[in-house]
């Protein structure tokens, strides 16, 4: 499950960064080695079959090169407009991952909210992170689900 999960999530960012980002250069690797104190954090609850969260760790240079290329615009701060492009971006991964394990359960995101650090030591059934890189910049992705009773 765990790896089908991780499948899944590299896969959709795969797609949403080439059909958004015309980015096609992305390799996947452990969160372990994952590096940056400036971070634009996005949760995305997950409801259903399974319950829990995915929180998108975009650094502050990866969410200005985002939104620059998605806008055509120079922004130099992350600022409310940043954070909400930042915001659909992970939406839209979200719901091509449940939309591409619909067959195997039934699940639905929640609206993205910001993400406030400190909240790390919920207990989950299913954790796994992981860092996908491209030319503009990385991504942290941390999964933590439980199955529903």
């Amino acid at each position: 499950m765990i790896d089908k999960l991780y499948k899944t999530f590299v896969d959709a960012t795969h797609n949403v960064f080439k059909l958004m980002l015309n980015i096609s250069d992305i390799s996947d690797h452990p969160a372990d080695d994952f590096k940056s104190d400036e971070t634009v954090d996005i949760a995305i609850g997950i409801v259903g079959d399974l319950k829990g969260e995915v929180i998108y760790r975009f650094p502050v240079s990866t969410s200005l090169n985002m939104v620059n290329i998605m806008s055509g615009m120079q922004f130099e701060e992350v600022d409310v407009f940043v954070t909400s492009a930042i915001s659909e971006i992970a939406n839209i991964i979200s719901g091509n991952v449940l939309t591409a394990l619909s067959e195997d359960m039934k699940c639905d995101i929640l609206p993205p909210e910001q993400y406030k650090r400190g909240e790390e030591d919920k207990d989950y059934e299913i954790k796994t992170s992981s860092c996908i890189s491209t030319t503009i910049g990385e991504i942290c992705l941390e999964i933590g689900l439980n199955r529903a009773s």
